[in-house]
């Protein structure tokens, strides 16, 4: 019986090799995965950054993308990436969790005051700490991508924390959005992505939530009408690296690296925008509701999530405190 297993170590090996044939023509070839399609901003922003990779190392550094979970879901690829079959890898600040603690701060809901705010901490100093916190795990972060606000979606609106209760979500392995869809009243159901679908159609779970454009782009419209905005969390993708992978690179290569990343993801911004429109024209079109719901009782209904992370990890508590104190 051929195991999925089996099945993503198959294709790890022809990327191997492939990556292998391919050295006649480039010095480094660093593999990248991600597990949305091709036509997902945060997929053109990355292919953006390799053509600016290649064009600044005059062809001596090429980035080879793998989209559409080629190479497995998020964490497996994580899990690749530390065993040294693949070099760079697109998660997200969720996920990454698990890894790094302090990227459980994105995680928690409410914290940022708006999309400006967001921006500060991203491409602030903070930000950078915390792409480097990682290092101990084998990795680092290399950049971050605009992924918008997530929010609720189910067969019903949601208006308040009320209309979660019983409701089994699907939520991201993250313990701290576990801890928010417990605090707002929900059921929370950790789920991979790739069986959202499916898991909403048959009822195994009643909600979920994430960004405007994965909502669309997954389908993920045709068997939930209602999208509720009351953005709960900001969580960027982050693009990382292993780093072995990166310290092989000469000083030039990875300066060269850094700024096509950081490049990528002032175009993310734009072109995230331009997603965002379009994929809520076209859930629109498809008979989905956009609630807007007063956010007041759902900013309530998780604050003493930020009361008990003061007594139990004050070392994140103290970096969501820079976070908040960011003007």
């Amino acid at each position: 019986m051929i195991t999925r297993k089996s099945i993503i170590c198959t294709v790890v090996g022809a990327a191997l090799s492939f990556g292998m044939a391919a050295s006649s023509y480039a010095a480094t070839t660093l593999k990248l995965s991600h597990n949305h399609p091709r036509d997902h901003a945060v997929h053109k922003a990355m292919d953006f950054m390799a053509k600016e990779v290649k064009d600044l190392t005059h062809g001596e550094v090429r980035i080879r993308i793998y989209p559409d979970a080629q190479l497995g879901t998020q964490r497996e690829s994580m899990e690749l990436m530390q065993n040294g079959a693949l070099d760079m890898v697109k998660s997200n600040a969720a996920e990454l969790e698990a890894f790094s603690p302090d990227y459980s701060a994105f995680n928690l809901p409410y914290l940022f005051r708006d999309k400006e705010h967001y921006y500060k901490v991203i491409g602030g100093e903070i930000g950078k700490e915390i792409l480097e916190s990682s290092r101990k795990s084998g990795f680092i972060g290399v950049t971050y991508f605009d992924a918008g606000a997530r929010s609720f979606y189910t067969s019903k609106p949601i208006n308040s924390p009320a209309d979660l209760q019983g409701l089994k979500v699907r939520v991201q392995p993250s313990p701290t959005a576990i801890a928010m869809v417990k605090s707002l009243g929900g059921n929370p159901t950790p789920l991979a992505y790739g069986e959202l679908y499916t898991a909403l159609q048959q009822g195994v779970v009643d909600a979920a939530e994430n960004n405007i454009p994965s909502f669309s782009l997954s389908r993920h419209s045709e068997v939930s009408k209602f999208f509720s905005l009351d953005e709960h969390t900001m969580v960027p993708d982050v693009l990382v690296i292993s780093t072995k992978s990166y310290d092989k690179l000469t000083p030039d290569q990875q300066a060269a690296l850094m700024k096509a990343a950081k490049d990528s993801s002032e175009y993310m911004k734009k072109l995230w925008a331009e997603s965002e429109a379009k994929e809520t024209e076209k859930a629109e079109k498809m008979g989905v509701t956009f609630v807007h719901p007063d956010k007041a009782s759902f900013v309530a209904a998780v604050q003493p999530m930020y009361q008990e992370l003061s007594k139990t990890n004050p070392e994140l508590s103290a970096l969501v405190e820079r976070i908040k104190n960011v003007k």
